[in-house]
Order: structure tokens, then sequence, then C-alpha cells
């Protein structure tokens, strides 16, 4: 595998760090695989997926998103989404542009892990036609009532706090109710993997489980609520194909009942190539869990089989 680093400048003029992994170049190219990582970690944290599927011939690339990673230019703008969850969703569209010119004539996947589901679902109704596959990790679909009382926390904590305040009511209202369904705890992160090792490497990565602003949570939320609209969801494009993967036990997703209600949405909307895969026991990060290795293979098996291959 071949890897590499830039910085990409947006419309807006904000610099976005960006990761690449290429196949040797003994390995001919299949396609093009771009990964929008999920909130409060980093798209460095991808780079040993990354290693499978260059071998397997996906070039890939990933962005930090606006707050996140190494786009963010100081620790205290980790958490908060200048320009918000639309702004993100540009980037994606620009960075997928310069792609396809970087790559001519490859298909090009989106894939999006948790709160990057969540943008790649809006690309879908955006944009859906352009791409040659998607790809949602540990996603989810209409928000529960809970889900959706916590819209209004987390306004009400935005007119307390500010939009660049950080509330710990709202952390420990989602985060820790997802960590106490795996009570008795042995760390804050327990809902991330079974796999100790890899919740005690995103504890020490300083990258890794900052507080995310009321106006990120705010902007998130809504962004959940109106992907889930079924006027919304008929705009994703029918033959698109549609790859979701999850744990059963993913608690941000209510042990996948999410995952299963937006499933039936899709279908209601008339998607005739969405594919699933659920994993028994799988916790939030199915790519950093103890099958790993079984659930990259998936993945590429899939792409193998549904991505159209062209050039």
């Amino acid at each position: 595998m071949r890897a590499d680093s830039s910085t990409f400048e947006a419309e807006d003029g904000r610099k976005l760090f960006v990761y690449r992994w290429l196949p040797e170049e003994s390995v001919p190219l299949r396609g093009v695989l771009h990964v929008a990582h999920g909130m409060a970690e980093h798209a460095g944290r991808y780079a040993r997926a990354a290693e499978a599927l260059t071998a397997a011939g996906w070039a890939v690339h990933a962005n930090d998103h606006r707050g996140h990673g190494k786009t963010a230019r100081w620790s205290s703008e980790l958490g908060y989404l200048d320009g918000g969850f639309r702004r993100c969703v540009r980037d994606l569209e620009q960075l997928i542009d310069r792609e396809r010119r970087e790559h001519p004539g490859l298909p090009l996947v989106l894939f999006g892990h948790s709160m990057g589901s969540y943008m790649v679902q809006r690309y879908l109704i955006d944009r859906g036609a352009t791409l040659d596959g998607a790809v949602l990790s540990a996603t989810s679909g209409k928000p529960t009532p809970l889900a959706a009382a916590g819209r209004t926390i987390a306004r009400v904590e935005r007119a307390r706090l500010g939009e660049r305040g950080r509330s710990e009511l709202l952390t420990t209202l989602s985060f820790g109710g997802f960590n106490r369904r795996f009570k008795p705890n042995r760390t804050a992160y327990d809902w991330l993997s079974r796999d100790e090792a890899e919740v005690d490497r995103y504890i020490a990565d300083p990258l890794c489980g900052f507080t995310c602003t009321t106006s990120l949570w705010v902007d998130m939320l809504d962004l959940v609520a109106d992907n889930a609209r079924p006027e919304q969801q008929a705009r994703v494009p029918k033959d698109l194909p549609v790859y979701v993967f999850a744990g059963t036990r993913d608690a941000a997703s209510d042990d996948a009942e999410g995952v299963k209600q937006l499933l039936g949405a899709y279908r209601a909307a008339g998607l005739q190539r969405l594919t699933h895969r659920l994993y028994e026991g799988g916790r939030h990060e199915m790519l950093n869990e103890t099958n790993r290795d079984e659930v990259v293979r998936d993945l590429i098996s899939w792409l193998d089989a549904e991505v159209p291959r062209r050039g």
C-alpha cells in the first residue's frame, strides 16, 4: 500500500486534511472509495481497513471533517463544525469531484460511518446519481422519541452555552447512555468495541473522544430527522447499490433497531439494490471489532459483486 496525505482548499477557503491510500503499482485499480468518518474521531483511523481495500485494488481517500482530526486548526476547534453539516457534505462533493478527475473512468463509492453515514445519506438524496455505490456503517433511520427529545434538549443547551459551548449533559445522555448498556464498565467507551485494545487505542488518541459543541449536536440531530423524511428518501436513486452493515449490539442504533427501520424505509422508497449485514454481538465500530477481518472481507465481496467495473 502506498500512503500519503495533503490538504485540500474548500470553496470557502477552509483547508481540509486528506489521507490517500493507493494500491501498489503492480495491483490493477478496481475503483475509488471515499471515507466519511464519525463523530469525535478522524480519518487516519481507517488506515488498517484501507490496507485490505488497496490490496483488492481500491484507491481509498478520506478527509478529516471540519472540527476533526488535522483539519481542526487548534485543539479548541475540535468538535465545532464550521459551516455545519451541509458544508461538510459540500466538502465531500468537492473532494469526490477531484477524485473523479484523479482516477478517470473508475467507479466511485462513498462510505460513511456513524456521523459520516448521515452525511452520506444526505449525499444520496442530493447527488446520489453521481455515485456508483454507497456504504453505510453504524447508521440509523428515523429518530426514536428519545432522540427527538434530544433535539429539544440540544437547542436548550445551545441557547444556554452558545453555539461553541460544550454540554456535558448532551454527552451524558448520548455516549453515557450508550455505555450504560455494557455495565459493569471498564471504560467510558466500552460501547465502541468488544476489543479492549481498540477501545484503549481510541482513549489514548488525542484526536478522539473530545466533547462536541452544542451546535454540532443540533445540526446533526436536525440532519438525521430530515434525512429520514419519506419524501427525502424517495429522492435516493432506485438503482444505486447500497450496502448497510452494523453490529446487533450497536447502542447508537438501539441495538440495530434503527438500522432495521432505515432498511425498511429504503425498501419502501423503492431501492432495488439494497444489501445489509448485521453482525451478532458487534458494537458500534465494526471495522475495529474482534471480527473486523470478516467485516472487511464482506465489504470487499460486496464491492466486487455490486459495483460495476468500468474503464
